[in-house]
């Protein structure tokens, strides 16, 4: 039994005796901080207030301090750099994959310049949560890392709202509130990042056992929820209905009907507190001529465009990136819109070939989630695991429902909560570790 130390904060895990993953050197732990710090300003984007800050180029030094620390460290102890973890072995592939179809690509130079700006650091990210993510306690500043930046960007897209700060959207009866700066500038994806958050706060209150750690998870999830909503996105929405749904299930799997019957009830008070014009944004889904705005008649005419030019070009695709060249030219005019969904866009550009590696990478980390859940289930030792394993898959179905109205394939949205995963198994793995040795010990 792991019993609370005396000096445990709210942000960290209760455990009486070192996890193996705090043997580490320093190298790694100052990788790991430089990893919670690209974090930081991978979501709060401090540069677009700081302008200074962009000579700094303070994401790359932290990317890179985060790179050269795990490196060293690895050598030094003799590890491997690139752990043999199924999610990165598949990641590898897909990049391989990646490389070897942009000879043949629509527009090469385009397909190296997204591969290198966007790419690259979003499976550098996730390589590096996976391998830098390894004990309970790291899992757990992580994940409070996204819950506390997600209240600025709630926060902001709220006042907004109250603000009437909104986007000119060409029709005066659709408003459209303005997005956050950086990842989040369009309200579409400050929906996204909130919707793939608000279960890591979810997970977070249930497994702080200090009011202060309660009080801050609630706050997260309180701000955000209403930030999803006054975006008025319909992807937004629905994965939004998703988290709720898988939500329920697990409480419900879990034998507290208390907490099911709070979610049953909170969702049908907000109902009456939706903002005007929601219920009609939300009409919209089922009856897309009612668009005024055209945007869902012009993404359902994309999606059947898309869907010939994956069977023209089933292996090789068109070229990474190169979706609104090949829409362009099947359209017979020049939108420059991408496909608005993650699946069809890697198989647009890179073929079925990377569409099955995608999906094949997206079940896997289910697996890995679902795997660390049933083997806590069984431990009392291990039940907060269990509670962050739910909370990692709602986060992947939230992604699943988002990814097929989003041109997200090559951002860090999915590599994130992949990460997250694969923490998951490295947290699981040095926690039974840890419980064995006590265990021997005594």
């Amino acid at each position: 039994m792991i019993s609370r130390s005396a000096n445990t904060t709210w942000w960290g895990p209760a455990s009486a005796a070192p996890a193996a993953g705090e043997a580490d050197g320093q190298a790694s732990r100052v990788a790991f901080g430089a990893l919670v710090a690209f974090t930081v300003i991978l979501l709060l984007a401090p540069q677009s207030f700081m302008p200074a800050l962009k000579v700094v180029r303070i994401a790359l030094l932290a990317a890179m301090v985060a790179i050269l620390g795990h490196v060293f460290d690895a050598t030094i102890r003799h590890k491997p750099i690139v752990p043999a973890i199924p999610e990165i072995g598949i990641t590898l592939a897909l990049l391989v994959w990646t490389v070897l179809t942009i000879p043949f690509s629509f527009w090469p130079g385009g397909s190296v310049q997204l591969l290198t700006d966007s790419y690259l650091k979003a499976i550098i990210f996730f390589w590096l949560i996976g391998t830098l993510v390894t004990t309970t306690s790291r899992l757990r500043v992580f994940a409070w890392t996204l819950a506390l930046c997600s209240i600025p960007l709630a926060v902001m897209a709220v006042q907004h709202y109250l603000a009437g700060d909104f986007l000119y959207t060409g029709v005066q009866s659709v408003t459209r509130i303005a997005g956050y700066y950086g990842l989040t500038g369009n309200p579409n994806d400050l929906a996204l990042t909130l919707n793939l958050i608000i279960p890591v706060a979810g997970m977070l209150l249930f497994t702080t056992r200090s009011v202060l750690g309660r009080l801050a998870a609630a706050l997260a999830l309180l701000v955000a929820i209403p930030a999803v909503i006054v975006t008025f996105s319909r992807a937004g929405f629905l994965a939004l209905g998703a988290i709720v749904a898988a939500s329920f299930i697990f409480f419900a799997k879990q034998r507290a009907p208390r907490a099911a019957a709070a979610i049953v009830v909170v969702t049908l008070a907000a109902l009456p507190m939706m903002p005007a014009g929601y219920l009609e944004r939300l009409s919209t889904i089922t009856d897309i001529e009612a668009d005024a705005t055209g945007s869902a008649q012009g993404r359902w005419a994309d999606f059947e465009i898309a869907s010939t030019i994956v069977a023209q070009n089933p292996i090789l695709g068109v070229g990474m990136g190169q979706d609104m060249l090949a829409l362009n030219a099947a359209r017979g005019k020049s939108t420059w819109r991408s496909v608005h969904n993650a699946f069809l866009q890697y198989a647009v550009d890179l073929g079925l070939p990377g569409a099955l590696l995608f999906i094949w990478l997206l079940v896997a980390s289910f697996r890995s989630a679902r795997a660390v859940e049933r083997r806590a289930a069984n431990d009392p030792a291990l039940r907060d695991l269990s509670v962050f394993a739910s909370g990692v898959q709602v986060a992947l179905v939230a992604f699943v429902v988002s990814a097929c109205f989003h041109p997200i394939a090559y951002q860090f949205y999915f590599f994130c909560v992949a990460g997250l995963a694969v923490a998951l198994e490295n947290a699981c793995r040095d926690r039974v570790r840890v419980s064995t040795g006590m265990a021997s010990a005594s």
